[in-house]
């Protein structure tokens, strides 16, 4: 442009008329062009920015479609009735392996427990609360003393209760058995 502008300059001293004209009409298309350039060069790079927002879409598009596809196959493998199912029994067993623990704690409890050493250890205990001045007798004069019904009847029971696939009854039977030490032992 600067060097059709001199041209022009250079032409129009000379006195050159009809040669500045075509000089002056080539400056306006040139001018026309240069503005329709920097026109086409902003909606180019809007088309750029539009692309590359089309292809950020396009990428999350993509990772919705991958992440939708994964939760559809841990859906399908968390079917709520299944898990359900699997946690019931996982109680039920769980429940079972307790009972079962208890059981045979306690019946080691009752082959291990004699009157001696429980009569030692509460002589041992008054001893004890004596020496710091405390009346157990006074505060205890309603407990009951000795075993209440045979070992035999609750071993019977364990056994039973044992072989028995009803977790109802096993409760049932430890939760007797828990009372009836409960109350020997207060």
């Amino acid at each position: 442009e600067k060097k059709l502008v001199a041209e022009i300059k250079r032409t129009a001293k000379t006195g050159n008329e009809a040669a500045t004209k075509i000089l002056a009409r080539q400056l306006i298309r040139l001018r026309q062009q240069i503005s329709n350039l920097q026109g086409s060069r902003a909606q180019i790079r809007g088309i750029a920015t539009h692309t590359q927002a089309m292809h950020a879409n396009t990428s999350v598009a993509t990772g919705l479609q991958s992440a939708s596809k994964a939760m559809g196959a841990l859906n399908k493998q968390m079917a709520p009735a299944k898990q359900t199912k699997i946690i019931q029994e996982f109680q039920k067993q769980s429940a079972q392996m307790d009972m079962t623990n208890e059981m045979m704690s306690d019946s080691i409890d009752d082959a291990l427990d004699d009157d001696q050493a429980e009569e030692e250890t509460e002589e041992l205990a008054n001893q004890v609360l004596d020496e710091i001045g405390v009346d157990i007798a006074s505060q205890l004069s309603s407990a009951p003393k000795g075993k209440i019904a045979g070992k035999k009847v609750q071993v019977d029971e364990r056994l039973s209760a044992a072989r028995s696939n009803d977790p109802n009854q096993r409760f049932t039977v430890q939760k007797n058995e828990r009372n009836a030490r409960k109350g020997l032992r207060l």
